[in-house]
């Protein structure tokens, strides 16, 4: 068997982009005219919903992204343990625009100059014997991507500064909700593709422990007076996130510039180029937290060196003295209950489940009302609801597809004996019926996945799939 630095160092090497780059500039005024209506469908309603007033009355007057396409650079093919084809390559765009916004109580603006970088992922998968050959296309961003605009009519607009902080924060809360994993952009290219081979499920936990830092919290210019005065040795914690998964945060530790922490937490790894981020800040209570210092790595480089590094901090893009310490290690996923009920404490990650909901099949009634939509329960652990689907051209109200994942972490002591899931059909907030699937039916499924027509009573079912998977401790070098 493999080990994890065999797997790490499997690349082929880099692909040339010169054809992508090609086919990118042929497409771009199609790419323009779908990714201005996607911006102006997806995002004016966002504004609405998270901006104060008078903000949440922006519109978008004009989106022209321009005639400088997507630059696309170091290409790297793998294939995908579900027989698929994974492409990762850096996207670089500095585009010359023409955006105008304009809203109630606001001077009407635009965004002339956009910087977008990031590294994509693009998995195709299934593999088909039947043309196109691919079943569906899935995008994301490995990392959220760095994103900057240049505004035009700057001098007009009083709040430019917080405007901008918005736009850009809802922009970025957005394409992580849909395109930066864990999540992926589904684009069907067979109508039939079956979501449960075109899934990527998660490919393990890193265990990640902030040990200590040093030198942390040196005086620096621009700390005010006040905060000299009153707090001169820093309160120390560390905020951490990975990709788009949730941020943790360590417990603070007074008065110190060579804290230890010592702490750990489980973070879910999609894919090995995942960064890992750390941003050490000075607790001040009652004032504004100062920022000491950020330090990067991803989860590749960590686990290449040994699961252990020591990571300099930069301040505002400049070196600084600080350093902190990180340990790693990684627990691949694995069609195996015995780390279910392994380990004592209850914050560490054993296992997962994930619960693919694809499509239902016999919603009646009148098509114009009827508002289809799946909600999967576990116990009060967990509880997803799919988007609502409405008729429209092109769409089987009666029999819809959803082709939305739901993952749940398994915490040591939830399995065995843990509640059923509960699979709920609805129309729009109406339970239609439900079912509820014990796990040990999971359990006893072959490889741990079970894949069925769940029939939810009044002649309707959900085609929907359960699958459990325990952990196991991957090795960093051959035995």
């Amino acid at each position: 068997m493999a080990t994890i630095i065999e797997t790490l160092t499997a690349s082929g090497g880099p692909e040339s982009p010169g054809f992508l780059n090609d086919l990118v500039k042929q497409l771009w005024p199609n790419i323009c005219v779908a990714g201005g209506q996607m911006v102006k469908d997806i995002v004016e309603p966002m504004f609405k919903t998270m901006l104060p007033a008078p903000l949440n009355g922006l519109q978008f007057a004009k989106i022209d992204l321009g005639t400088i396409p997507i630059h696309i650079s170091r290409v790297d093919v793998h294939n995908t343990e579900n027989e698929g084809i994974k492409l990762d390559l850096d996207v670089d765009w500095d585009g010359c625009c023409d955006i105008e916004l304009n809203g109630n109580m606001i001077p009407k603006f635009g965004i002339e100059h956009v910087k977008l970088r990031g590294r994509l992922s693009l998995l195709l998968c299934p593999l088909t014997t039947v043309l196109p050959l691919i079943g569906a296309a899935q995008v994301a961003f490995i990392n959220p991507p760095f994103l900057e605009f240049k505004y035009t009519d700057a001098a007009h607009v009083a709040n430019l500064g917080v405007i901008d902080r918005t736009i850009r924060k809802i922009i970025q809360s957005i394409m992580a909700s849909m395109a930066v994993l864990p999540n992926r952009f589904l684009l069907k290219l067979d109508a039939n593709n079956d979501y449960f081979k075109t899934y990527q499920h998660p490919i393990g936990v890193l265990r990640l422990t902030v040990e200590s830092g040093s030198e942390l919290g040196e005086k620096k210019e621009g700390k005010s007076l006040l905060k000299k005065l009153v707090h001169d040795e820093p309160d120390c914690f560390v905020k951490v996130s990975l990709s788009a998964e949730k941020i943790w945060k360590t417990r603070t530790i007074n008065n110190q510039r060579n804290p230890e922490w010592n702490e750990t937490c489980d973070f879910v790894v999609s894919d090995f180029e995942q960064a890992i981020e750390l941003d050490v800040d000075d607790d001040d209570t009652g004032l504004p937290d100062d920022d000491i210092g950020v330090a990067a790595t991803t989860v590749k480089r960590l686990l290449l060196e040994g699961g252990r590094q020591e990571l300099a901090l930069e301040h505002k893009g400049q070196p600084i003295d600080g350093k902190i310490k990180v340990r790693g290690d990684f627990f691949k996923f694995v069609p195996n209950p015995a780390s279910f009920s392994a380990g004592g404490n209850p914050d560490e990650v054993v296992g997962m489940m994930t619960v693919l909901v694809a499509s239902a099949f016999g919603v009646t009634g009148k098509r114009q009302e009827l508002k289809p939509n799946v909600m999967v329960s576990w116990g009060d652990l967990a509880s997803f609801r799919t988007a609502i689907k409405i008729d429209a051209p092109g769409t089987d109200i009666e029999n819809p597809s959803f082709d939305q994942a739901f993952r749940v972490t398994v915490k040591s002591g939830t399995i065995p004996g843990g509640p059923p899931v509960r699979i709920a059909l609805l129309d729009g907030e109406k339970e239609r019926g439900s079912v509820e699937v014990p796990l040990d039916e999971v359990l006893a499924s072959p490889g741990l996945a079970l894949e069925k027509f769940f029939d939810v009573g009044n002649g309707a079912t959900v085609r929907a799939g359960i699958w459990l998977r325990g952990t196991e401790h991957a090795q960093l070098q051959g035995n």
